[in-house]
């Protein structure tokens, strides 16, 4: 119904541009975030002894999951909204993008993510379990990668 009903009315174009300009904005922010904990803040971590590695993950991952968890939504959503007012198939894409972070958080990450948590005392597999997050959570950043790649691409069509 909506699908470019506001195309060609000023003020409906730049609703438009608002929408990608926010879903471009969400995503790369999910990406930023998550890129930097594969890349800066986990290696970090794993820098220290078990305890220590164990002990800031905790706190980091309970902060940081608020965060990615609703740029993840937002991105989503705004990607859904650009696709149902220019009907770019494009926009769709890069939003299940976004929100597949869900899914593969709630699926596949959560386990490790529980068994983290559980850990009261430093156990043989700490170490691995922490190793085995950050190669999960890499798995995050390629789907925000992907998502705004996809977005950047809707927008230059």
């Amino acid at each position: 119904m909506w699908h470019g009903a506001a195309r060609g009315h000023p003020i409906g174009a730049h609703w438009d541009l608002m929408l990608e300009s926010l879903a471009i904005a969400a995503s790369a922010l999910f990406t930023g975030a998550a890129i930097y904990v594969s890349a800066v803040e986990h290696p970090a971590r794993l820098m220290l002894d078990d305890a220590s590695a164990l002990g800031q993950w905790k706190p980091a991952y309970q902060r940081g999951t608020f965060m990615q968890a609703s740029l993840a939504i937002v991105a989503g959503l705004l990607g859904i909204a650009s696709w149902w007012r220019d009907a770019d198939v494009l926009w769709l894409l890069g939003a299940l993008s976004a929100l597949a972070n869900w899914p593969y958080t709630l699926g596949i990450v959560m386990p490790v993510n529980r068994k983290l948590k559980a850990t009261a005392t430093i156990a043989m597999e700490t170490r691995a379990l922490l190793k085995q997050w950050g190669n999960l959570h890499a798995g995050r950043s390629l789907l925000g990668v992907a998502s705004l790649i996809i977005y950047v691409w809707a927008a230059a069509c």
